[in-house]
């Protein structure tokens, strides 16, 4: 068996991955064909990532122009621990008040260390200067290096 093969993750692996973890990079293109490359909060929905940007961003303004985008979810300190998920793919935009603010609650969800009634405010408040995302995996490329233990 191909190293590749033996790293990697099942569906459910990767689930549990974006399940866990809160920051993605995402690269989109920026007008000249160079790579925009951010890190964002995210959340899930429907097995697939969300996030959000204020309106007026780079990244909405390539995002609008091109949809085609990469987002790198990873996990891991030491190579042994390394794991991540790539995937590749096309954003839906969601620009109506309730679908960004419906993701913006996906991701404030995910943070731990804010009380739910500041962060309720806060999305309620911000969401209005923003846009949100759902993107479509074309390809997806997944590895976990705990795997070479085994």
């Amino acid at each position: 068996m191909k190293q590749r093969e033996t790293v990697t993750m099942a569906d459910d692996e990767i689930e549990s991955l974006l399940g866990h973890t809160r920051k993605v990079q995402i690269a989109t293109i920026n007008p000249d064909g160079t790579p925009h490359l951010v890190t964002m909060f995210f959340g899930v929905t429907g097995g697939r990532i969300a996030f959000w940007t204020y309106r007026t961003s780079q990244k909405a303004r390539n995002l609008a122009r091109d949809p085609r985008l990469t987002c790198l979810v990873e996990d891991g300190e030491d190579y042994f621990e390394l794991r991540g998920v790539q995937v590749g793919g096309i954003v839906q935009p969601i620009d109506d008040l309730p679908g960004v603010t419906g993701v913006g609650k996906l991701i404030a969800a995910r943070m731990p260390d804010v009380p739910p009634d500041a962060l309720d405010a806060y999305v309620a408040h911000t969401a209005r200067k923003r846009i949100a995302y759902v993107v479509d995996p074309v390809r997806i490329a997944s590895w976990d290096h705990r795997k070479l233990l085994t």
